[in-house]
């Protein structure tokens, strides 16, 4: 295994961590450190990508691992963020439906190109992520690190804070978060019909390959 794929092995490690410290409550500060560790796997994202160009490491292994790597990371963290209930604060998530409905979008965007990706192994053909999918991760990784960022203070800031300047703050930053979330989610979309139309030639292949089979089984009968 060379050292991207390593790198791309230590975010998956990570995501056993951010979990625990997001749900141990009873650990100080401990969303805030698993906001943190999210920032630092997310960033092994690009550094992983960034070594194996500069150093001409790119390998089959390294497109499929990368790829999977991203997927459970981000379906971790907005399953965390949407999932999990924060007990005596507002969801971190507003309004909850919002959350469902984009994390439904995105579960399925995923699921449709995984299944592309395995289409395209069977034709010996290994599908990189496309520089819209990258953007897509950039901005799905910056809106969980920010609703972890903002489940901190929920639970360690707001206490200290008054009644009238909690309600202000925390609609404010609820809003943004909002926004953030519907453009990740309008840029999920997109840049899954962008790689269904980029790769189309995986479904043209198929066509191609019934014609010489149905011919071959009529060479048979004859």
């Amino acid at each position: 295994m060379n050292t991207p794929n390593k790198i791309t092995l230590s975010r998956l490690l990570l995501i056993p961590l951010i979990v625990f410290f997001y749900l141990a409550d009873f650990i100080p500060y401990g969303r805030l450190v698993s906001a943190l560790l999210f920032v630092v796997a997310s960033l092994t994202d690009f550094v992983d990508g960034r070594i194996a160009r500069k150093t001409n490491q790119v390998t089959d292994l390294g497109k499929f691992f990368d790829a999977i790597a991203d997927k459970v990371l981000t379906m971790t963290g907005f399953i965390l963020v949407i999932a999990v209930p924060i007990t005596g604060t507002a969801p971190v998530v507003w309004p909850s439906w919002l959350g469902v409905v984009c994390v439904i979008i995105m579960l399925a965007r995923e699921f449709i190109i995984s299944a592309l990706r395995q289409l395209a192994a069977t034709k010996g053909k290994v599908l990189a992520a496309d520089m819209t999918g990258k953007i897509k991760a950039t901005l799905q990784f910056v809106s969980i690190a920010l609703y972890m960022f903002y489940a901190f203070f929920l639970t360690d800031i707001t206490p200290t804070l008054s009644t009238s300047t909690t309600e202000k703050v925390t609609g404010i930053i609820g809003l943004i978060l909002m926004i953030i979330l519907a453009c990740a989610t309008v840029l999920t979309l997109y840049s899954g019909a962008h790689y269904l139309i980029q790769n189309k030639f995986v479904f043209k292949s198929d066509k191609k390959t019934e014609k010489p089979e149905k011919e071959h089984a009529q060479e048979e009968d004859k």
